[in-house]
């Protein structure tokens, strides 16, 4: 479908509106209805945003939005400043996603003074993603991860902060933060232990510490196996732990070919995700003279 014409009109309301903006700051504009005009080009903007939008011109679309965004702004509407602001990092993800993280950072503020911090910390999720894919930054989806689950602890959504805490977990394990990661598998493993909806998941978190603290050091791991069975008994009887005992066993004994059994085994009934063979991958390179293969 040919939306040329639809990009066409969208350029004429633009021009439109920004006729009326102009002709708002006047003086005759502010003494006759500045305000009107005001809101008219504000109407007028989204329309040509939606227009862009339908034409697949995704930077225009953002443009025409944060026109509008700034005009309500203006007007202290603040909330749909906010909404406009959102709807132009939505079409610019599209096209410019620095630009989109702009706006979205916009947004959040407006949310954040408005005491909207829920929301605020759903565009912190939407900011870190786009770092993530987009921009292969993940030292700053970090810090969205983690704003974003500041705010939702902030609102008491325990639920929606501890999925943003393992996102933060498991880059910084992947970053070789190894403390930081170990803390928050923690923080969320005891946090879920106690909920009967949740406690089944607890293990998996325990482990993923448990490994973290293997990296660093093996007795620290040792320690920490220990503390978590006494906290956490279901986590004695876990196919996880044996699996760290195993490690724990063939690593002492310096036999990798032990370690690659153990994993193995562990494998062939639950299959490890890209981020557990990275994590037990380090671990056994510790092994003196192993090339580092799990195969």
């Amino acid at each position: 479908m040919d939306n040329s014409g639809k990009e066409k009109e969208a350029m004429q309301l633009m021009a439109e509106a920004d006729k009326k903006v102009k002709a708002s700051g006047s003086f005759l504009g502010g003494m006759f209805g500045g305000n009107h005009k005001v809101e008219d080009a504000c109407e007028m903007y989204a329309r040509a945003a939606n227009m862009f939008k339908m034409a697949k011109n995704w930077s225009a679309a953002g443009n025409a939005f944060c026109q509008a965004a700034r005009l309500h702004m203006q007007l202290q509407n603040k909330l749909d400043s906010a909404t406009s602001f959102v709807d132009a990092g939505n079409a610019y993800k599209k096209a410019d996603p620095q630009e989109a993280i702009n706006c979205l950072n916009q947004a959040i503020d407006i949310y954040t003074d408005m005491g909207r911090f829920t929301i605020a910390a759903k565009h912190h999720i939407t900011i870190a993603e786009i770092y993530e894919s987009e921009l292969v930054d993940i030292e700053k989806a970090i810090a969205h991860y983690e704003q974003a689950a500041d705010y939702y602890k902030g609102e008491e959504s325990n639920s929606s902060a501890n999925k943003c805490l393992l996102k933060v977990g498991h880059y910084s394990a992947q970053l070789e933060q190894y403390q930081k990661a170990i803390e928050i598998y923690e923080q969320v493993a005891m946090s879920t232990m106690d909920n009967p909806l949740l406690k089944y998941n607890a293990k998996e978190y325990f482990f993923k510490a448990s490994l973290c603290h293997f990296i660093v050091d093996e007795l620290n791991a040792k320690l920490a196996i220990e503390k978590y069975e006494e906290m956490f008994p279901a986590f004695s009887d876990s196919r996880e732990l044996k699996l760290l005992k195993k490690l724990l066993e063939a690593h002492e004994e310096q036999n990798s070919e032990a370690f690659t059994e153990a994993v193995k085994e562990f494998d062939s009934v639950s299959r490890l995700d890209q981020w557990l063979t990275t994590m037990l991958l380090r671990i056994k390179k510790t092994i003196q003279g192993d090339a580092g293969d799990l195969k």
